[in-house]
């Protein structure tokens, strides 16, 4: 939301803003003017020797024409000449401030949203949003996002513009809608409106054909149809989370067969809960950012992996940090921060709803995983024709035998039902689930749910990474560990040696003489054996480049 609170210079002021500003400048002028011209009048024509005060009174009484001071009659023609216009300018401002200001505010006369709009260049177009609109706009705007929103809902467009968001009323498919928005100046264009997408797409691609084009699809079938048009990246909400949830699920690290730790060291989960006190804070202010003996390896951040995370990434409820050290170590900090647990591969899932979401989560698994598939209707792919919400048909799928069960109903108290009954039923299970509504998150988690993503906060997320150009929808690579030569990283400590790397790999740590060091003041020597996590690819880089 933007007010004058927020304004960093005139090119963030709103048109009706600037408006304003040029009305109270213009006022101050004119009065200072005639106030100058008028003591000059007075002193040279009339042979009155007024003060600038007494000058100032006569002006404000004749432009607002509550009198013509006391200063009358005039004798010379250029006075009165001069009093003439005052009144005449005093008419003009009264007729221009009950236009521009008055009007307005105790008038409910329609006000074009547009006018509220500060001037755009090389800014996003959101070509309707079907979703909750407040959370992507406050998440475009904490990290800085020009945008424009079209919304074909009248009264949520001002409401939404009301509250200082840069919203316009108009129908997405209307060329006239996108003009207003700035289409020709803009570099992204974001669209949700269903079965209207490519209308909206091929209009704006006709005014600006350098746009990059974004499109939300709630079924993946869509994706070719709308890549044929010109839409550079089609997004299917559920299945990305579907694959997001799967990879989750998947083992958190795949450790090489020649890969070897010392006997202290492990590589576990640390899972942020809300009660956690590690909840709200950044990285940097955590109890073992700067551990001696801990290094922190990745992070799960709305069913992303950012390895290594940045300092300043705030951990939330629903991150999961993966962290290596000494065992001892990591047992201390068990006993000090709630939702500590050790990495675990899940062998056998149980997928409750086998729609777009579903499916992606049984595709995204690994053909050794035991996937049991329950959903009401008897359709491909389903194993288990049931309600999700009857312990019998849990019990039928082998939630008892089951290491994950992973919850992708559309229904968002459907899914809290599922969640709350498996986790009554059985405590030795990891509960991964989706919700619509972001304000259900929490409750997920109360309902007994491990990790939980939301199709609202998510999607946010990843439309404004996407801004930035990331690669935010591609399915994130499993974490790898591998042993490698330390003689490229010889001479720089292991805490110098990962401030250099690219943000795609981290030193695990560094093994000398039998023994697994993970101190980040550690020295790296050339005869020493270092140990090296990244994604499948990011490995494969660093094999071919470093290693």
């Amino acid at each position: 939301m933007r007010d004058f609170r927020d304004v960093r210079s005139f090119g963030d002021l709103t048109r009706r803003q600037r408006l304003l500003v040029y009305y109270v400048l213009g006022l101050g002028g004119v009065i200072l003017f005639f106030t100058i011209a008028y003591n000059a009048g007075m002193r040279t024509l009339e042979g009155e020797n007024h003060s600038i005060f007494r000058s100032f009174q006569t002006v404000v009484e004749t432009m607002t024409t509550t009198g013509y001071g006391a200063d009358s009659p005039w004798a010379t023609p250029w006075m009165n000449g001069l009093v003439v216009l005052m009144q005449l300018s005093g008419i003009g401002i009264a007729f221009f401030t009950l236009r521009v200001l008055v009007i307005p505010l105790f008038k409910r006369t329609p006000v074009s949203l547009a006018d509220r709009l500060t001037p755009k260049d090389d800014h996003v177009v959101i070509g309707e949003y079907r979703r909750d609109s407040e959370v992507l706009l406050e998440e475009l705007e904490g990290v800085g996002i020009e945008y424009v929103l079209i919304d074909s809902d009248r009264e949520e467009a001002e409401r939404l513009s009301d509250a200082g968001y840069q919203v316009i009323h108009g129908d997405p498919e209307d060329a006239d809608a996108l003009e207003r928005a700035s289409v020709r100046d803009a570099s992204l264009l974001i669209t949700d409106a269903g079965d209207r997408n490519a209308s909206v797409a091929l209009t704006a691609l006709d005014l600006n054909e350098d746009l990059r084009v974004v499109s939300l699809t709630e079924s993946a079938r869509r994706t070719d149809a709308l890549e044929r048009i010109g839409v550079d990246r089609p997004v299917s909400p559920p299945v990305l989370i579907g694959e997001r949830l799967a990879r989750k699920a998947a083992t958190s690290v795949t450790i090489s067969e020649d890969t070897s730790f010392g006997e202290d060291i492990e590589i576990r989960e640390l899972l942020v809960r809300r009660e956690s006190p590690l909840h709200g804070i950044e990285i940097r202010d955590s109890q073992f950012a700067d551990h001696p003996e801990l290094t922190l390896v990745a992070g799960w951040f709305d069913g992303g992996l950012r390895l290594p995370p940045s300092p300043t990434d705030r951990l939330a409820p629903n991150t999961v940090l993966v962290v290596a050290g000494p065992g001892d170590v990591l047992d201390d900090l068990r006993g000090e921060l709630s939702g500590v647990r050790s990495t675990r591969e899940h062998t056998n899932v149980v997928v409750a709803g086998a729609g777009e979401g579903g499916n992606a989560v049984v595709d995204t698994l690994s053909d050794d995983v035991s996937i049991t598939a329950i959903d009401r209707e008897d359709r491909e792919g389903v194993d288990i024709v049931g309600d999700i919400g009857e312990p019998e048909t849990l019990e039928a799928a082998g939630l008892d035998e089951a290491t994950a069960l992973i919850v992708t109903v559309d229904d968002d108290a459907t899914a809290l039902l599922a969640i709350a009954l498996a986790r009554s039923l059985t405590d030795d299970l990891e509960i991964l689930a989706r919700v619509s509504d972001d304000g259900n998150v929490a409750t997920a988690f109360g309902a007994g749910a491990d990790y939980v993503l939301s199709i609202q906060q998510t999607t946010a997320r990843l439309l404004a990474r996407e801004v930035h150009g990331e690669d935010v929808v591609s399915p994130i690579g499993q974490l790898r560990l591998v042993r490698t030569d330390a003689a490229p990283f010889a001479g720089r400590t292991l805490e110098a040696a990962n401030e250099e790397a690219a943000d795609e790999w981290v030193i695990v740590g560094v093994e000398r003489d039998g023994a697994f060091r993970t101190d980040a003041t550690t020295p790296i020597e050339a005869a020493d054996t270092v140990v090296v996590a990244g994604t499948d690819e990011t490995i494969r880089t660093f094999e071919r480049e470093i290693a």
